[in-house]
């Protein structure tokens, strides 16, 4: 029942809440960026969501509008990331736009990490099941080493989400996203077996 309803439910009631209240921060953060680079202060990006669908997905800009050659530059951390950039990352603000996204019904609060379609052929068992369910804000593997895991690791701890989705789960996986923010991934890079 959770998964069939309540969980899209607190998506939308959470999510319409949280776009109201953030409103005046969006306004200052967007200052703030505007004032530390030039660019647009948002940054809209193709990903794959649930059944494969593609959306856009919303982030506040964190880099230079410098073109970049890779991907991998920006989950190393060699990207040209703008000194607002770096704390808006560093404390993950720069993912507050995805509200959006979750009141659209595109993403969900938790679920696994929308990924970008050049990734699709790389995908394995794993990696397709996270498919059939939304994708999250955060998720299992964000808060078990996030960026220090492998594709294939991620997605193993995407496959155990999907496959035992609750209340409870999201519980623990949001309360530990907040504990991430606060204290640095760092502090949670011991991977329990999945």
């Amino acid at each position: 029942m959770y998964k069939l309803f309540f969980k899209r439910f607190f998506d939308l009631f959470f999510s319409l809440i949280i776009c109201l209240v953030l409103t005046p921060i969006f306004l200052f953060i967007y200052i703030v960026v505007k004032l530390d680079s030039k660019g647009n202060f948002f940054f809209f990006q193709e990903r794959l969501g649930k059944n494969g669908k593609l959306f856009k997905v919303f982030k506040i800009r964190t880099m230079t509008d410098k073109p970049r050659e890779t991907t991998q530059e920006i989950f190393k951390g060699n990207a040209e990331v703008t000194k607002v950039g770096a704390v808006l990352r560093r404390l993950k603000i720069d993912e507050l736009p995805q509200f959006i996204n979750i009141l659209k019904g595109d993403m969900s609060f938790v679920g696994p990490r929308p990924c970008l379609p050049s990734l699709q052929e790389k995908f394995d068992e794993n990696a397709l099941k996270r498919m059939l369910v939304r994708p999250g804000l955060t998720g299992l593997a964000q808060t078990n080493g996030n960026i220090y895991l492998t594709w294939e690791e991620r997605w193993k701890y995407d496959r155990y989400y999907v496959e035992n989705i609750s209340f409870l789960l999201d519980v623990q996986i949001f309360i530990k996203t907040i504990q991430i923010v606060f204290k640095g991934e760092e502090s949670f890079l011991k991977k329990p077996n999945v």
